[in-house]
C-alpha cells in the first residue's frame, strides 16, 4: 500500500476510535486570547490493536475554533514534559493533543526500555502512521479545533515521527521537529504537502552532520518548503529542562540549553504564524 493510501484510509476510519465521554462544549478564540482558563483532560482512543490515552489542553475562556497542534513525545513516552508543552501551546491560543504512541499512557524509565518501545515505530512507518492518524482524528473531533489549520510537533523520537508523517502525505499545514532524527522514509514530491521546520542542535551527537546534509539534499531534490534552524552548543534534547539530569543519570550526551529552547520555541511560533495565515 502506498503511503498516501495509508493516510487516506486512516482519515476515513473514525468508527474504531472512541473519545472520552466528557468532550468539551464549543470552543474559543484564535491564538493570543486576552484571558486564559486552561482545560486539561485525558482522552481514550484506539488504533490498530492498542488502547491509547492522549492528553488535551486548550483555553476554555474563548468560544471560537482555533488552530490545532498534535504533540508527539520523546522516546520516554507520556511524561510530564510533552504535557507541559501542550499547556504552553494552549496558553498561546491553540488546542493541543499529546499523542500516546506506545499505548496505555506508557512511560519508559530507562534508555533500554525506551529503545525497546521506540524501535517498532522506527522500523515500521505504517505502524507509526496508524498511531499518528488515530491521535490526529481525535484532535480534529474537538469543536475547539479549526480543522483547516493543523500542525504537528515532535521531540527527538517524536521529531522523526512528524517528519515521516509529513513525507507520507499526512494532511497537515506544517510540522516542527525539535532535535529529531532526520532519516526516516524517502521524501516524495507527490506526497509531501506540509511545510517543515527543523530545530536542530549543532552539538547533537545523535544526529551527525552527514545526516543533516542528507536530509537537506533530499528536501532540496523535491523542492520541499522547509526551514532548517541550527542552535549553537545545543545537544540532543536541548529543549527539555530535565535533560541535564537525565544525561547525568544515564551517562547520555544530552543537556538542556535555555537559549536554544527559547529560540526554537520562538521559531516555532513564527512558523505557525506563516502556515496558519
Amino acid at each position: 500500500m502506498k503511503y498516501v493510501s495509508l493516510f487516506v484510509v486512516m482519515l476515513a476510519i473514525n468508527g474504531f476510535m472512541t473519545g472520552c465521554s466528557d468532550q468539551p462544549a464549543a470552543g474559543t478564540n484564535t491564538p493570543k486570547a486576552d484571558s486564559v482558563v486552561l482545560k486539561e483532560e485525558n482522552v481514550n482512543y484506539t488504533a490498530d490493536t492498542a488502547k491509547l490515552v492522549g492528553f488535551v489542553a486548550y483555553n476554555q475562556a474563548n468560544s471560537q475554533p482555533r488552530p490545532a497542534v498534535l504533540v508527539i513525545p520523546e522516546w520516554w513516552g507520556m511524561t510530564d514534559y510533552p504535557k507541559m508543552r501542550a499547556r504552553e501551546l494552549a496558553k498561546l491560543g491553540y488546542i493541543a493533543l499529546v499523542a500516546d504512541i506506545y499505548g496505555n499512557g506508557m512511560v519508559a524509565d530507562s534508555p533500554s526500555l525506551a529503545g525497546k518501545l521506540a524501535t517498532p515505530f522506527y522500523t515500521n512507518p505504517g505502524l507509526a502512521a496508524s498511531r499518528f492518524m488515530a491521535a490526529l482524528n481525535i484532535l480534529k473531533s474537538y469543536p475547539q479545533a479549526d480543522t483547516t489549520k493543523i500542525a504537528a510537533i515532535g521531540y527527538c523520537f517524536g521529531g522523526s515521527i512528524v517528519l515521516n508523517a509529513a513525507k507520507m502525505g499526512a494532511p497537515l499545514n506544517g510540522v516542527v521537529s525539535f532535535h529529531g532524527d532526520l532519516r526516516g522514509v524517502p521524501a516524495d514530491k507527490k506526497l509531501l504537502k506540509a511545510k517543515i521546520l527543523v530545530c536542530h542542535g549543532l552539538a547533537d551527537s545523535f544526529v551527525p552532520q552527514e545526516q543533516v546534509d542528507g536530509f537537506k539534499k533530499q528536501m532540496d531534490s523535491i523542492g520541499a518548503d522547509y526551514t532548517f534552524k541550527a542552535y549553537a552548543d545545543a545537544t540532543h534534547a536541548f529543549t527539555n529542562p530535565g535533560a541535564t539530569a537525565t544525561g547525568q543519570r544515564f551517562n547520555m550526551p544530552i543537556k538542556y540549553n535555555p537559549a536554544a529552547d527559547t529560540a526554537s520555541w520562538k521559531d516555532m511560533q513564527d512558523f505557525f504564524g506563516r502556515i496558519f495565515k
